[in-house]
C-alpha cells in the first residue's frame, strides 16, 4: 500500500468511482444500483455494442458480454434471449440490446417473465422507460441511430430511477396480466 501511495496512486473502490459519476450528473450515490450489464448484438449492432461495452467498463459496470462477437451474419433472437435470461436470472441488473432498429430484440426479450425490454430512440424514451416502466432492458436500433446519440440514451437510461407511485399501480397490473396468461399457458400444455 506505501508503495502505491509512493508513486502517487490511490486506491478508489468501484462504488466509490460510481458515487462520484453519479454526484457529476446530480443523482444521489445511493440511487444508484446498478452493476451488472448483460450486453448483446447481431451482427449490425456489433461495432456499437463494443463503445457501449467500453463506455459502460469505464463507468466501473461489470459488462457480461453473450455476443455476437464479430460481424458475420447472424439472428437476433439467439442474443436477444441470452441477455433477457441474465436479467431474469439476476446475472445482470439490466441488459443492453442492439440490433438495426431495436426493436426485434426488445420483442423477443419481453417474451420472458418478468422482462420488460424498451426500444428507446431518445433521451426522453430512455428516462420515460425507467421512470414510468421500470425497465429492466434497454434497446437501441445501430442504424437508426448514430453513436453519439445511442451513448447518450443510454446514459439517460442509466441514470434514471424507477419513480413508484401512479407508475408502480400500473406495472402492478402489467404483472397480473403477464401472470394470468402465464397460468393459462401452462394449462394449455398439461
Amino acid at each position: 500500500m506505501d508503495k502505491i501511495k509512493a508513486l502517487g496512486f490511490s486506491i478508489v473502490r468501484r462504488e466509490d468511482t460510481a458515487s462520484i459519476e453519479a454526484e457529476a450528473y446530480g443523482v444521489k450515490p445511493s440511487e444508484i444500483r446498478l452493476n451488472r450489464v448483460a450486453i448483446g448484438s447481431d451482427h449490425t449492432g456489433f461495432y456499437i455494442k463494443g463503445v457501449l461495452s467500453k463506455m459502460l467498463m469505464e463507468k466501473s459496470y461489470g459488462v457480461i458480454d453473450v455476443g455476437t462477437y464479430d460481424e458475420t451474419s447472424c439472428d437476433y433472437p439467439d442474443f436477444a434471449l441470452s441477455v433477457a435470461q441474465n436479467v431474469m436470472e439476476k446475472k445482470a441488473d439490466f441488459g443492453v440490446l442492439i440490433d438495426a432498429t431495436g426493436i426485434p430484440s426488445a420483442i423477443v426479450a419481453n417474451k420472458l417473465p418478468g422482462i420488460r425490454a424498451a426500444t428507446c430512440y431518445n433521451e426522453l424514451s430512455a428516462r420515460s422507460a425507467r421512470e414510468h416502466n421500470n425497465a429492466n432492458i434497454i434497446a437501441v436500433g445501430a442504424r437508426a441511430l448514430g453513436e453519439e446519440a445511442i451513448k447518450s440514451i443510454l446514459e439517460a437510461f442509466i441514470l434514471a430511477a424507477f419513480s413508484g407511485g401512479r407508475h408502480q399501480r400500473r406495472l402492478d397490473k402489467i404483472s397480473a396480466i403477464e401472470e394470468k396468461f402465464m397460468k393459462m399457458e401452462l394449462k394449455s400444455k398439461t
